[in-house]
């Protein structure tokens, strides 16, 4: 059956008014109408059920159609489904808040609340220059970030993406200019001697050492850079990043929304370094797939220095940010529910599992023609092809294998939830090991 086949009649429609991510309106690729979800599959509307390698993005982590997180929904919504948090509050958003503190690295004592990852990301770059603005330090305006990098779609994100390589380069000329150092190699490990620290660190070094004068922030991906090429780098980067934030007196932000509640085979992935940012942000996995939302945490020292210019009566003090839908009750309520789940479930044990699977089952596309690398972190399985691979034609061949993946670039991998059992893990494995066979011979 052609996978355009017995498609729903709205779906017409859909193709020609409704925009995709990363989508041509005159040249769309292939969707696929889903029906339902539950536990980690999808049901298409023509009946076909494929396996969701991917978590939808990443934070659908407990999977579809969940008890408890359909009850938390259910109970709140009986409640209130809304209500605006400029003057007023609720109990979702300080449960939520008090628990996010409670599993947060160490120093994080303060939660503002957005409705996305991107915005989250706006938020925490507002802070930093607040708090240099405070200081009464306004040169200090930009964040220096590293290469291969990716933290949104908006335009203070879109500024500290990879500007040459990443999603955005489209829009170079029209961003804040900020500052990039090189992306550390990829590692496996922590094991580095001396010599490779030295090489490792140069650029990031040399970049804080000339223009820390003007620099309001370090901002990056701890461990793992998602978007911007699926890399994984030793902990020892992160915190030699950290210990040269602390020399030159830099706020240190950690974009967690990719990484964080587990990802990683750690709550949030700055803990493989054992270090604490001063300003994290966490999304995607939030509500475990549920609903919409984000967070920014930040130090008492970031907190305080943005009010500190309020206490001289120089400006308002108060952080310039209200995102309509901030903190909206349905969203908590679901979040509180899902890192209850997360903290009462074997997470370790699943993602240290899952990782273990991966590692083995793809270790054979190591040994094809057309693949560059094979890297595996918790609940994270990259292929590197060297050819950009055909993203519809690999989707086709996925899902008529009965899993669904969205490969970007030259990478076919997969995030899946963590209660996927071990037999769907390998019909993910499996499929990719077929497309990556099929890729290679076409190279």
């Amino acid at each position: 059956m052609s996978d355009l086949e017995n498609q729903p009649d709205w779906l017409n429609f859909e193709r020609e008014h409704v925009w995709h991510p990363y989508a041509s309106m005159k040249n769309p690729m292939p969707v696929y109408p889903v029906k339902s979800a539950s536990g980690v599959t999808l049901t298409f509307e023509d009946g076909r059920e494929v396996i969701d390698g991917m978590a939808s993005w990443w934070c659908a982590i407990h999977g579809y159609n969940v008890p408890e997180l359909n009850s938390a929904v259910e109970s709140q919504l009986s409640k209130m489904a809304h209500v605006m948090f400029g003057g007023l509050t609720h109990e979702p958003a300080a449960g939520l808040a008090e628990k996010l503190l409670s599993i947060a690295p160490a120093g994080m004592e303060h939660v503002f609340f957005s409705d996305s990852g991107s915005v989250s990301v706006e938020v925490a770059i507002k802070m930093a220059l607040q708090y240099w603005q405070a200081q009464g330090k306004n040169e200090r305006r930009r964040l220096l970030t590293i290469r291969s990098g990716y933290h949104g779609d908006t335009f203070g994100a879109m500024s500290v993406c990879d500007p040459d390589a990443g999603m955005h380069h489209l829009f170079t000329g029209m961003l804040a200019q900020q500052l990039f150092a090189d992306a550390p190699t990829l590692a496996s490990d922590d094991a580095w001697n001396e010599s490779q620290a030295v090489s490792q660190m140069a650029s990031i070094k040399s970049r804080i050492k000339t223009h820390h004068h003007e620099l309001a922030a370090v901002i990056l991906e701890p461990i793992v850079q998602g978007a911007g090429g699926m890399r994984f780098y030793a902990p020892e980067f992160l915190r030699q990043v950290r210990a040269l934030c602390d020399e030159y007196e830099l706020l240190l932000i950690l974009d967690e929304i990719a990484t964080g509640f587990g990802r990683t085979g750690t709550m949030f992935a700055c803990e493989h370094a054992g270090i604490e940012p001063d300003i994290m942000c966490v999304g995607k996995a939030l509500t475990g797939g549920y609903m919409t939302l984000a967070a920014t945490l930040c130090s008492s020292k970031v907190s305080d220095g943005i009010h500190a210019d309020f206490e001289d009566n120089k400006r308002s003090g108060v952080l310039m940010h209200g995102p309509t839908f901030m903190a909206n009750p349905l969203a908590c309520s679901v979040a509180i529910a899902s890192i209850d789940l997360l903290l009462s479930s074997p997470w370790q044990q699943r993602v240290r599992s899952i990782e273990q699977q991966l590692e083995k089952e793809l270790a054979p596309c190591r040994e094809m023609a057309g693949v560059t690398d094979v890297r595996v972190k918790g609940a994270i399985g990259v292929v590197e092809m060297k050819e950009p691979v055909d993203v519809a034609a690999v989707q086709s061949q996925l899902v008529e294998q009965g899993v669904w993946l969205r490969p970007f670039g030259k990478l076919i991998y997969t995030m899946p939830p963590y209660v996927i059992t071990a037999q769907q893990l390998s019909r993910v494995t499996s499929a990719m090991c077929e497309v990556v066979t099929s890729s290679s011979s076409h190279t």
